[in-house]
């Protein structure tokens, strides 16, 4: 096996077992978030750096795992970001044999920006944006969609499979954020699916448990009814993926499919369900939440709040 000096940067609910599974594939692994390195890191034997430069020099290959588009540009490109760390004496670049992956869900057009940016240091760039949440990252069970170069991407992709399963080479660089733009149309519009059909049947009556149970026998079955409706039904809404995150993700199809002139009607809805969740005061809690819009409209609760 080929071990590798790995860098992650971005330690959040995703980011840190995705790091730890690294960990756990014998690699070693520098890294840095915005808040405190937790614990559990350090005490598997990541080495903290003051900031992404630091991790870009000591790494082979830079892993990348923050909010948003913004948060991704910062960390490559600002005041001690992984650019400053592929910039050698002079300005002369120093990311030659280098590889920068970013596994946030971004825009597919500011990728391709970004990609250029970090080609002309010398390094490789792969967009490889995930699907699974957190408890797929735990269990090394993600989706990731990758855009790329197969060269880079075949160097990566033993180091993927010790974060997910299903892994995909979609095409060029920005692809891999398109393809996960289009994970989240359908999971958003699965879930405001099942939302709808549990709050119409609580509300005429009927068992929402059991008409989940039912319903998994059957053609209306879904990994989201299965995981998502158990969580509208239990009201466990700690985040595995918060509401903000797929709010924005949504904006993001919006934003394509109006530069694309192509309509996305139903998106536009579930994103409307999204913003009602926020200003309901829910934007941190679990997209499975979303059936509380659902639930304001109609005046009640698939089942009471615990």
């Amino acid at each position: 096996m080929t071990t590798h000096k790995l860098g992650f940067i971005g330690l959040g609910i995703m980011g840190t077992p995705m790091a730890l599974n690294l960990i756990k594939g014998g690699h070693t692994l520098f890294v840095t978030t915005r808040s405190k390195v937790p614990q559990e890191l350090t005490d598997a034997g990541a080495t903290a750096c003051t900031n992404a430069a630091e991790v870009a020099k000591q790494a082979d290959i830079i892993f990348t795992m923050v909010p948003d588009t913004p948060d991704v540009e910062k960390v490559l490109f600002g005041e001690g970001g992984v650019a400053a760390g592929l910039t050698g004496q002079g300005g002369a670049p120093a990311g030659r044999g280098k590889i920068v992956v970013d596994m946030s869900s971004i825009d597919p057009i500011a990728t391709k920006e970004f990609a250029k940016k970090i080609n002309a240091l010398g390094a490789s760039y792969l967009d490889a944006p995930v699907s699974g949440g957190e408890v797929g990252a735990k269990a090394a069970s993600l989706t990731i969609m990758v855009g790329g170069e197969q060269a880079a991407f075949d160097t990566v992709k033993p180091l993927f499979e010790l974060m997910g399963k299903n892994i995909t080479l979609i095409g060029g660089n920005g692809d891999g954020q398109t393809c996960k733009v289009a994970n989240q149309i359908i999971v958003a519009l699965n879930i405001a699916a099942v939302s709808e059909a549990l709050v119409f049947a609580s509300k005429a009556g009927a068992d929402p448990a059991k008409v989940r149970q039912a319903l998994m026998g059957g053609f209306a079955s879904s990994r989201i009814l299965e995981v998502h409706g158990e969580r509208m039904i239990k009201r466990t809404f700690n985040p595995g993926f918060r509401i903000a995150l797929h709010q924005k993700d949504l904006n993001l199809a919006l934003q394509g499919a109006k530069a694309l002139n192509v309509a996305l009607p139903q998106t536009a809805s579930a994103a409307q369900l999204m913003q009602s969740c926020v200003a309901l005061g829910h934007g941190q809690a679990d997209h499975s939440a979303l059936v509380k819009a659902l639930e304001s409209m109609a005046q009640h609760p698939v089942a009471p709040d615990a």
